[in-house]
């Protein structure tokens, strides 16, 4: 069969543009499958899906995130089995030095953590210093306890015994508060030594994560627990007024927590100091992190990873008044951008 010079050049010219479309759409193919996975701390987890969410939109960068605890990120990341996690709590030393591909901490958020009750009849609970340590250690076991009833004078407390709700897991929610309670009480800190995982006195309930600790608070007449503050907001749960080093009865509000966290100091290495025992402000407040790998295998996730946090420190903190979580001061968020953008490379 003879093909016509007209022919041939249809064909050819047919061929040409199924060739382009077929690539064309094999590199947007290619585009929209960059995708991040993080775990970690459940603490900043109403923000990450904020976060997120609008970040895909933006940039067709698709990233999940687990809340399964900050300690269980921390150990997922050892393992490499995510591009990211999330903590609440600055890893210790000797969990970053199995951090194989290195390690970047990147602050994305301040908040507070409520302490969190189920008492029928009682709105207004307010906690001293020496009063909420002595509580989370079982020194007081009643609600009607008379130290308790003088932080509340007129309040109806119940003659009924306290349930404590703390954390199963690893959890940097706990963290901060254990800290803030071994720092105003030495007998706390010497008796439940403060960290991730503390081992509590007698017989706690314990749920896994903030979701899990809220639901057992909701659930349980007489239980008293602590969760990151947009947890306690949106299971509407009753949140006590904490007693600062200022001696002030003080709410878990945002302007609170900015003025708790507005003294804090950040390291070189984006480490924070001063956060255990502010001078005013909500007292137990704290930052959550972002872990960022300093050698990544595929080129493409370095390039979406540093255009994630890039995002997160400038766009992403206009999100965070909205739910309740400080800012990182710009100059920190500026400098933490930096050293990912620098300091992230595709192993060779």
């Amino acid at each position: 069969m003879v093909l016509s010079s007209t022919t041939l050049r249809r064909a050819v010219t047919v061929s040409a543009a199924t060739i382009a479309f077929s690539f064309g759409s094999v590199c947007a193919a290619i585009a929209q499958t960059v995708t991040l996975n993080g775990a970690g701390a459940t603490f900043p987890k109403p923000l990450y899906d904020r976060y997120f969410d609008a970040f895909r939109r933006e940039a067709n960068i698709q990233v999940n995130y687990e809340g399964i605890g900050s300690g269980g990120g921390i150990k997922q990341f050892i393992a490499n089995t995510v591009d990211f996690a999330g903590s609440d709590a600055y890893p210790k030393k000797e969990d970053s030095d199995q951090m194989t591909k290195g390690v970047i901490f990147v602050p994305t958020a301040g908040g507070a953590v409520s302490v969190v009750y189920n008492l029928p009849g009682v709105t207004n609970l307010k906690l001293s210093r020496s009063v909420l340590p002595a509580i989370f250690m079982g020194e007081i076991t009643r609600w009607n306890d008379a130290k308790i009833a003088a932080d509340n004078p007129g309040v109806n407390l119940p003659n009924q015994p306290i349930r404590l709700a703390v954390r199963s897991d690893g959890s940097g929610t706990t963290s901060i508060f254990t800290k803030h309670l071994g720092a105003i009480s030495s007998a706390f800190k010497s008796k439940i030594e403060p960290g991730s995982a503390p081992t509590w006195l007698g017989n706690p309930l314990s749920g896994k994560g903030n979701p899990g600790v809220a639901a057992l608070v909701q659930q349980t007449a007489g239980s008293i627990g602590y969760v990151e503050a947009a947890f306690a907001a949106q299971n509407n749960l009753q949140q006590a007024q904490i007693q600062n080093k200022a001696g002030r009865f003080v709410s878990p509000t945002l302007a609170e927590a900015n003025k708790a966290l507005s003294a804090v100091t950040f390291t070189p290495e984006f480490n924070v100091t001063g956060a255990e025992d502010p001078a005013d402000g909500y007292p137990i407040a704290g930052v959550t992190w972002l872990l960022i790998k300093k050698q990544y295998e595929d080129p493409a996730k370095a390039d979406a990873v540093k255009r994630m946090v890039s995002w997160i420190l400038t766009k992403g903190q206009e999100l965070n008044d909205d739910l309740g979580y400080t800012r990182i001061p710009q100059n920190v968020a500026t400098r933490a951008s930096q050293a990912v953008s620098s300091d992230v490379a595709v192993t060779r």
